[in-house]
């Protein structure tokens, strides 16, 4: 990378300007973020700290949700129409937009429909000649259904590309806003492939987003400089630093000694006595998320429903929600978030612990059963202390005659390993991406899932299956909303995954932060935020 960084810079430093003989310094922000990102590729990546520190900041989508809300509005695309039969979406494409240099690519053209043939068919098309960079797992893609709804796409001209769906699907636009559909530079693929150094794609990218960047230490800290040639206009701050903290207690102490301006959630523990301090704003985020306990169905005995049943029954989630969330969850009635269309609050498993002991007694292990519990590492809005969770579950089920071994590694290797399918038992869940059903049940159990990695539970049940399949072409609500009561119903009846909680995310910012808008689906967006002098 360009620089090597130290430790986070003092307050004094990473605060709004400060001026010194008439001269006004830089403006720069600094966030406590989670967890480290993946890459910096976010069509290869899943985790939000991904998406953060890569999608938010550094890319744009051809669509995106305007800010603080679900609606979809311009970006790379500047307009769109449809066809009268739903199929065709004719995209007309910004001119002058720029994309970023860095030390090993300068660009000699501006963004065009090159940049989005390539970005979509890279991912969605296994001959394309970039497909396997990166790894070749296209997780979100292949999840979401993308390479089977898109039947082909045409460039038209250089600014228009039109995309034809195998289908009418009223998922389709807000799902290409979504961030692992960034538009990447087809220009520095091809030079860095031709350069023998293809692993700077995804290590030193280069987008059409606000901020470009510049150094990147693991475990420490990411440094991004304004990028002043951004096509919406040059952001207000000069330079944003991610300090990877994922200690959420510390980041509680960052934050209140103005080491950081803006926090990733404190630990529900600590929001109440944020909310007393004058200098620091706690914006609220409700009904967007779930926490699950998932079952390896591809694991025996994971693969007996009445297995997976009697683990579900024997978890007291009420007990969990009251320790582990604090007063910021609630006990989860169904997968699908509260504010979504079609959620319903009688699909999730009531604690019962005897009528766990008598299925896994009929199952043939009212004793015997061994199986891992694969925990997270990190603290995500979903589930603030998977740890603590692991223990309570690893509890409950030891009253009931399970022994149950807690794993966990790394958040990166986390994600891959659980992809993988390694695990029996984990503990994951997400915060949606767009506000439909359609996205949080198709990520976390579709049958493309399954291929995909996505669908960690690596159950693919043909019923659930042509639901999800329908409720993506039906356009009244009404109906959605009855297919989709309809999916939560086999969900509990099969088990794949038992929902825990739903939480309220916290996000505590420090009032010289100016501007900032909280995301409905909780990733950070700095694009327009200024600090106050």
């Amino acid at each position: 990378m360009k620089s090597v960084l130290r430790a986070v810079l003092t307050s004094s430093l990473l605060a709004s300007s400060v001026l010194l003989g008439g001269q006004a310094y830089a403006k720069t922000l600094v966030y406590c973020s989670e967890a480290n990102p993946e890459t910096f590729n976010p069509a290869i990546g899943t985790a939000d700290s991904t998406m953060d520190a890569a999608a938010k900041t550094i890319f744009n989508r051809l669509v995106e949700f305007k800010p603080g809300t679900t609606e979809v509005g311009p970006a790379l695309a500047e307009s769109w129409e449809v066809s009268a039969d739903g199929k065709i979406y004719t995209f007309h494409l910004r001119h002058g937009v720029k994309f970023q240099s860095n030390d090993h690519f300068a660009p000699s053209r501006e963004f065009n429909a090159d940049d989005v043939l390539y970005t979509f068919n890279r991912q969605g098309d296994a001959s394309n000649p970039y497909h396997k960079l990166g790894g070749g797992a296209y997780e979100y893609f292949n999840a979401l259904g993308m390479g089977t709804l898109i039947d082909k796409i045409d460039k038209v001209d250089d600014h228009t590309v039109r995309f034809t769906l195998t289908a009418a699907n009223v998922t389709f636009l807000p799902g290409i806003a979504l961030d692992y559909l960034s538009i990447l530079s087809l220009e520095q693929t091809e030079k860095m492939v031709t350069a023998g150094t293809p692993e700077l794609i995804d290590s030193e990218p280069v987008g059409t987003g606000p901020f470009v960047l510049q150094a990147y230490v693991p475990d420490s800290q990411i440094r991004y400089a304004a990028n002043k040639d951004y096509w919406r206009g040059p952001p207000k701050i000069d330079t944003l630093v991610f300090a990877v903290t994922p200690e959420p207690t510390t980041r509680v102490e960052r934050l209140k000694a103005n080491e950081c301006q803006v926090a990733a959630p404190p630990p529900p523990s600590a929001v109440a006595d944020l909310r007393t301090d004058p200098d620091i704003t706690v914006l609220d985020l409700k009904g967007q998320n779930i926490g699950i306990l998932g079952f390896n169905v591809e694991h025996q005995p994971l693969g007996d429903v009445r297995v997976r049943m009697a683990l579900a029954k024997a978890v007291d989630r009420k007990a969990i929600v009251d320790a582990v969330y604090a007063g910021a969850g609630t006990v989860a009635g169904s997968v699908v978030p509260p504010a979504q269309i079609g959620a319903v609050t009688d699909a999730g498993i009531d604690y019962d612990p005897d009528g766990a002991k008598t299925l896994l007694k009929e199952a043939g292990h009212e004793s015997d059963l061994k199986i891992s519990l694969w925990a997270m590492p990190v603290s995500r809005p979903y589930n603030p202390n998977a740890k603590r969770m692991a223990e309570m579950i690893q509890a409950d089920w030891a009253k009931v005659g399970v022994k149950a071994e807690i794993v966990s590694f790394e958040w990166g290797e986390y994600l891959k390993r659980t992809a993988g399918g390694e695990q029996d038992a984990y503990l994951l869940g997400g915060s949606s991406d767009n506000g439909d059903p359609d996205n949080m049940l198709s990520y976390l159990l579709s049958c493309d899932g399954v291929k995909g990695g996505s669908n960690r539970s690596r159950w693919c049940d043909p019923a659930f299956e042509k639901l999800l399949q329908d409720g993506r072409v039906a356009a009244d609500p009404k109906q959605r909303a009855d297919i989709y009561a309809r999916a939560q119903a086999i969900l509990k009846v099969e088990v794949p995954v038992a929902p825990i909680a739903h939480s309220v995310v916290a996000i505590p910012i420090r009032k010289s932060v100016l501007n900032y808008v909280l995301d409905p689906f909780g990733r950070q967006n700095f694009a327009a935020v200024d600090m106050a002098e």
